[in-house]
């Protein structure tokens, strides 16, 4: 889908900001808690990390850029619990007023829907009986398509072309995966763009390399 997550390659939002080289992996300790309990959150829901991708993607703009990275997970692991009836909707807000004193009504905990869905394997990565469909130094071209649900194919590489680098391992489709539709294991290929082709002639040169899946990609005739 086309939304707030697909930033790669606009305009508009500031300065980039690296990380230092001494920056720990949770700089404040809510960080940690919150990434642990988005994972502990999609086992005891039973969604899969594309299913979870696909919820912080659709949340809205404040949810997503205000709140920060792991402000960002929580919101998304708020949305997960609540679209899978583990938690209510508004409990999160009733209790945080309670907890600063007021008295409001919370309400009362659903009954959680089942996964219904097998666990979620501890690798993607998959064997595929199919030769690959691409071939390394071949040109393709990113297909131009924008899918209504989840999808790991930039917005800024859609409809141009670049050359195949590497062809990886078969993996697990996100695009069907997050809606529990089958993990449909694809080729993931490698693909070197050049600068121009993405944002014009007027572009410092320099090269863009996407990993992108099997049916993300067309050969150029």
């Amino acid at each position: 889908m086309d939304g707030i997550a697909d930033m790669g390659g606009t305009e508009g939002w500031g300065p980039v900001h690296p990380p230092r080289d001494d920056e720990p992996v949770f700089e404040k300790t809510w960080q940690g808690r919150a990434f642990a309990l988005g994972h502990f959150s999609m086992r005891l829901s039973g969604w899969n990390m594309d299913a979870f991708r696909h919820a912080i993607e659709r949340l809205d703009r404040s949810a997503y850029l205000d709140d920060g990275y792991y402000g960002r997970w929580l919101n998304g692991t708020e949305l997960m619990l609540t679209e899978s009836a583990v938690l209510a909707p508004d409990a999160i807000d009733a209790r945080a007023r309670n907890l600063r004193g007021e008295h409001v009504g919370e309400p009362p905990v659903p009954e959680p829907a089942g996964p219904g869905r097998a666990p979620a394997a501890e690798s993607s990565l998959r064997t595929v009986d199919t030769p690959p469909a691409f071939a390394v130094g071949q040109r393709v071209r990113a297909r131009n398509m924008s899918p209504p649900g989840h999808t790991r194919l930039p917005g800024y590489v859609r409809g141009h072309a670049g050359v195949v680098d590497l062809i990886q391992p078969a993996a697990v489709l996100p695009d069907t995966n997050a809606h529990f539709q089958g993990e449909n294991p694809q080729y993931v290929y490698s693909v070197r763009f050049d600068s121009r082709e993405l944002w014009g002639a007027g572009t410092d040169p320099f090269a863009v390399t996407a990993d992108l899946f099997e049916s993300y990609l067309e050969k150029i005739a």
